[in-house]
């Protein structure tokens, strides 16, 4: 028996009244059959399917197409494959120097006059969000240009915001009494087609063709990454294969710095490609100039700071794939930390020469005090002359006239770093066993199994001290883990936070 409250039913109800009232059922039952019926009751409301002609897929209000909220519309197309985005002013002006100058009031070509003007009472009355489709729109499709072009977004005037599957709701759609009769071109075509597409399945059932791949898709990928880091998410770069990570970051930082978005898109791909930690340093040392530059336009202190230690370190071999690709304060900051490293080489290269050894008095060793030990020193700096100062220029001598043609000077890529590396190794490392001996044997009278053993150690005690005069040579400013295999060039740089060249600009 079902009873009902005395405020609903009285005495004086009547029996149609009480019959049309609904029977409670227990409050489980109750909650699940009414949130069945609310869903039931809204879900065509969310899903977009009205009598506006909307569809479920067309009404989304998310990222690419924000249909509800989005007032820019960003069209890329080649004729095969097409990408549309409905994004915000507000969101594209935040992040891109180019849309804030190309929405602005004095700029902006487009949406000339509300759309809610040029529509009528009608088609406003059809349209219950009539009030919010004032706003103002802009549209924007990419101009691929010709051959030598860069693909640009160029605006257009944009659509009525307001349309429907009858069209912009200004004006009814045109009254067509039949269909047109197709031309004969049309089926000739659809037999063609047809007994082409028999073909290309009889072909796929045996040997499976690939895909051809578009020459375009890296542009679809570089724009669409560049919207997706707009709105905060995460780009499709590659996380397995560096060098592919490489290409895709420095295609979509050249993209960013086309419309004034470095500031967004720099630390984004930064942070892309620390993530490879130890095999992002191991690049870097194999192409220091081309990280150099991808590390200026990302404004990547680490990526920057670790490609300058290598670029001064060889310094000038990187100068050809740098000059004209990067500001002249990148070449300025180069030129002075290389002159550092050259004023630092110079004073250590000084202590090397005046290393000497004492006697048992205390005194420098020399011919006529100690032979033995003062040919040790002599040597030691013979071996470091040798190996710190350029080779001379040979000459060569044209086999027609006779006049002697002097080479190319290749002092200019004389790096000595290879030199203070194995002084600071010490050990076997130079002047080992078999060049002591090589030399002794040069003086018969001097060379005897007591005299080598005294002669080599004297040579070692010459390296210790040349071991301690090169340590602020030493020093390694690289994340790059050296214990696997040495550097021939010296990686001494320092880059202070006050050195990075986009801070002053």
């Amino acid at each position: 028996m079902v009873s009902y409250p005395d405020s609903q039913v009285g005495s004086n109800v009547s029996a149609e009244r009480a019959s049309s009232l609904t029977i409670r059922r227990p409050p489980s039952v109750a909650s699940h059959s009414s949130r069945t019926s609310t869903i039931r009751r809204h879900r065509p409301h969310r899903s977009g399917g009205s009598s506006y002609g909307g569809s479920s897929v067309g009404s989304q209000n998310e990222f690419p197409v924000f249909t509800h909220t989005g007032d820019v519309e960003i069209v890329i197309s080649n004729g095969r494959r097409e990408k549309r985005y409905l994004l915000h002013k507000l969101i594209l002006t935040q992040c891109s120097g180019f849309f804030d100058a190309g929405t602005s009031e004095e700029w902006s070509g487009a949406g000339e006059g509300s759309v809610a003007q040029n529509m009528s009472a009608a088609a406003l009355a059809r349209n219950p969000a009539g009030s919010r489709q004032d706003r103002k729109k802009w549209r924007y499709e990419l101009d691929w240009g010709s051959d030598d072009d860069v693909p640009m977004l160029v605006q257009k005037r944009a659509q009525p915001a307001f349309s429907t599957v009858f069209g912009d709701g200004t004006h009814p759609p045109p009254a067509r009494n039949k269909p047109i009769a197709p031309s004969s071109n049309f089926l000739r075509s659809t037999t063609n087609f047809s007994t082409a597409q028999l073909s290309t399945a009889q072909l796929s059932t045996s040997t499976p063709t690939p895909a051809p791949l578009d020459p375009d898709d890296n542009t679809f990928r570089d724009y669409d990454n560049l919207f997706r880091i707009f709105y905060n998410h995460a780009p499709s770069l590659d996380t397995l294969n560096i060098a592919n990570a490489y290409v895709e970051c420095k295609a979509l930082l050249q993209l960013a710095d086309m419309y004034s978005a470095i500031d967004v898109i720099g630390p984004r791909v930064d942070h892309h490609l620390l993530r490879f930690q130890g095999r992002l340093w191991k690049q870097i040392a194999k192409y220091p100039p081309s990280y150099l530059k991808l590390g200026y336009m990302a404004r990547s202190k680490a990526i920057f700071a670790e490609a300058m230690v290598h670029v001064v370190g060889q310094w000038p071999a990187a100068l050809p794939q740098l000059r004209n690709q990067v500001p002249d304060a990148v070449l300025d900051l180069i030129e002075d930390k290389f002159e550092d490293m050259d004023e630092l080489k110079v004073k250590v290269e000084v202590k090397l020469f005046r290393l000497s050894l004492t006697t048992s008095r205390g005194e420098r060793v020399s011919p006529s005090s100690n032979w033995l030990d003062w040919m040790a020193v002599s040597l030691f700096r013979q071996w470091l002359a040798e190996n710190t100062t350029p080779p001379p220029a040979p000459i060569l001598k044209s086999p027609r006239n006779g006049s002697a043609t002097p080479r190319p000077d290749l002092s200019a890529n004389f790096n000595t770093g290879r030199v203070f590396r194995l002084l600071g190794a010490g050990g076997p490392s130079y002047l080992n066993h078999d060049e002591c001996k090589r030399f002794l044997r040069l003086q018969h009278d001097q060379y005897n199994r007591e005299n080598l053993k005294r002669f080599e150690r004297r040579i070692e005690e010459v390296k210790n001290k040349a071991k301690d005069a090169v340590k602020p040579l030493m020093r390694n400013f690289l994340e790059l883990d050296l214990r696997e295999g040495g550097l021939p060039y010296l990686t001494c740089t320092r880059v202070d936070p006050q050195d990075f060249p986009w801070d002053a600009v």
